[in-house]
């Protein structure tokens, strides 16, 4: 039986998600149904990017009114990718301002003429501003370079004889104060040392910044009165799960719903009718982490029917929603998920490869989940973005935990706390708990990584963006991962579980390897002493050259990373059975760096030890 806090969060979560805020349009996943087709638009697009000196050329010859090889040479660049690493051309590699992107797409017939079906074009992440045009015609923008967004673009393809459709996207990957991640830009006007126009782009992140059309691209349908939105929050009453569900519709007034909700088997398990209602479960198999449980990861399927009267006559809808029971809950000491202590033992990502850049791929990813699980961890933090939806459903399937990080990464600067920022990063908040908020496997909002949080104005500022992000979700806790002293964070007061990031004897007493106990171990009962709240360990490591060798060891050899691991794992080990309820280790992989490709750290050693 849970007592005191967790007892509370249990109780009230559903309760608390019924009054949550109510997101504006929905980001359902685009799945193929009786209902829906999709096609997928990847491949080779027609690609320039604008070297223009103020980078403003498109828009002033309007590139965008006629096919883009009419404006110029155009490459072929495949989609979806980052444009950085695929080509031979340096100045590519290290372009800022705006790339153009087209592809034309040949439309099914009846999408066409069918005036009751509604084409959607989706664009899964375009880095970082997007503007999008349909054979000339502006359909939507977008600031955020790791979430999807989409347009209606029906109008645009039943209006006329041509059975094929332009697509038109220029993408500006330029970092500002304000943006997410932030940036500033550098203008040398020196002439003497820089052509005229120099500038280059600074940030205060360590991974490359990599731009383009990184995740796929496609079109789908609906009927004109179609389902927008589902959210799921689930709760268990002893041996009984419950399924709290509210369904949106757009399009129509005039509509029935029929929800059932099946198990692995294809067995009805509980069902119901109306927009909002509750789905009881005698004896759920709940949704368990890997090796928590002998059958992890359970999911059962939320098959959701639409009947509306239109004015053509009678439509239908059909949407089909994973779903896993789970709770989670805090403690002032523990994490817990399904009422059962949760140790994070896991590690911190990029989407990152050769070539690819920040591109999806589908091999790349289920090695990755191959290895995660023969390193026998169990979660990992999106550091330091949202990644792709089918990431998260792969998490969903495996039972692999994911604390879900927004792109507030490198937020160091005065000017990135102002209302313009903050407003940015609310709304950011808002599409990534709008599509990522039925993942079972997303345990927890992280809104920021490594800010400069002992600044006066990272109080408000922090305070604002959490409750936000609770009053959104109030089903899953919220963070920030810190690297600030704990007498000095302004924002950790604020957060549910305190992420700390420290690498000692690596950026400070370098090598020497005797301080980290007693440094570890005091950081960590400052911490608790201070906010009696669990704690992870978010980051932690060393570099090493692969296949260097010294013994004694030195920094970068491999006998040095084992030695720091294993004297962080003697003070983790121990916090463990207190307070400390996690570890993700930096890194799983290789990623690109500002400057270089840093090839220190294997996927493969890391949780040896």
């Amino acid at each position: 039986m849970l007592r005191g806090p967790a007892a509370v969060w249990a109780a009230l979560g559903p309760l608390l998600w019924a009054c949550g805020l109510a997101l504006r349009g929905g980001m359902l996943y685009p799945r193929e149904s009786p209902s829906r087709e999709r096609k997928e638009l990847n491949g080779l697009w027609s690609f320039r990017a604008d070297f223009s000196e103020n980078r403003r050329q498109g828009f002033e010859q309007q590139w965008y009114r006629t096919p883009l090889r009419e404006s110029g040479p155009t490459l072929d660049m495949p989609v979806p990718s980052s444009f950085n690493d695929v080509g031979q051309d340096r100045q590519l590699r290290s372009f800022v301002g705006w790339v153009w992107y087209e592809r034309e797409a040949t439309l099914p017939q009846r999408w066409t003429q069918d005036l009751g079906t509604r084409v959607v074009l989706r664009i899964g992440s375009a880095h970082y501003y997007a503007i999008v045009w349909v054979n000339g015609v502006h359909v939507a923008e977008h600031e955020g370079g790791h979430l999807p967004f989409e347009a209606d673009i029906s109008k645009l393809v039943q209006s006329g004889p041509l059975a094929s459709c332009r697509i038109t996207i220029a993408i500006n990957n330029t970092l500002t104060p304000h943006t997410l991640p932030p940036g500033t830009i550098l203008y040398q006007t020196d002439t003497s040392k820089y052509p005229k126009g120099y500038f280059v782009q600074n940030i205060n992140f360590d991974f490359f910044n990599y731009a383009g059309l990184h995740r796929p691209v496609l079109l789908y349908t609906t009927p004109t009165t179609y389902i927008d939105d589902i959210t799921v929050s689930t709760s268990v009453d002893q041996d009984t799960g419950l399924v709290d569900y509210q369904i949106f519709v757009e399009g129509g007034e005039h509509f029935q719903l029929e929800v059932r909700l099946l198990d692995e088997e294809g067995k009805v398990v509980a069902q119901g009718t109306g927009g909002r209602g509750q789905l009881q479960v005698p004896n759920a198999h709940l949704w368990w982490p890997y090796l928590m449980h002998e059958h992890p990861a359970y999911l059962y399927s939320l098959e959701v029917r639409l009947t509306a009267q239109t004015a053509a006559g009678s439509v239908s809808d059909f949407y089909t929603l994973p779903v896993g029971i789970r709770t989670v809950a805090v403690t002032e000491h523990q994490f817990l998920i399904n009422g059962k202590p949760f140790y994070f033992h896991g590690v911190n990502k990029h989407e990152d490869a050769d070539i690819r850049g920040k591109g999806f791929d589908w091999p790349l990813l289920v090695k990755d989940f191959n290895l995660l699980r023969w390193l026998g961890a169990n979660a990992f933090r999106t550091s330091h973005y949202p990644y792709a939806e089918e990431v998260m459903q792969l998490c969903d399937r495996y039972g692999i935990v994911v604390i879900d990080e927004s792109p507030g990464v490198g937020i160091v600067l005065v000017e990135s706390y102002s209302n313009v920022s903050l407003q940015h990063h609310l709304e950011v908040m808002e599409e990534l708990v709008r599509r990522d908020k039925n993942h079972p496997a997303v345990v927890m909002w992280s809104v920021a990584n490594e800010p400069t949080s002992f600044l006066k104005p990272a109080g408000y500022y922090f305070k604002t963006l959490i409750a936000h992000t609770k009053a959104l979700d109030p089903s899953r806790p919220v963070t920030f991962v810190t690297n600030s002293n704990y007498e000095a964070d302004l924002g950790v007061p604020y957060v549910d579980v305190i992420c700390v990031n420290s690498y000692y004897s690596w950026y400070h007493d370098y090598g020497h390897m005797e301080v980290i106990q007693l440094q570890l171990a005091t950081q960590f009962e400052n911490w608790y002493k201070t906010y009696q709240k669990p704690i992870i360990q978010s980051e932690y490591g060393a570099d090493t050259i692969a296949g260097f060798h010294q013994d004694p060891p030195l920094m970068f050899s491999e006998e040095y990373q084992k030695g720091l691991l294993e004297q962080y794992h003697l003070v983790l080990d121990q916090k463990r059975k207190e307070y400390v309820v996690g570890e993700l280790i930096w890194n799983f992989a290789d990623f690109m760096t500002n400057q270089w490709k840093d090839k220190s750290l294997e996927g493969e050693s890391l949780m040896k030890n």
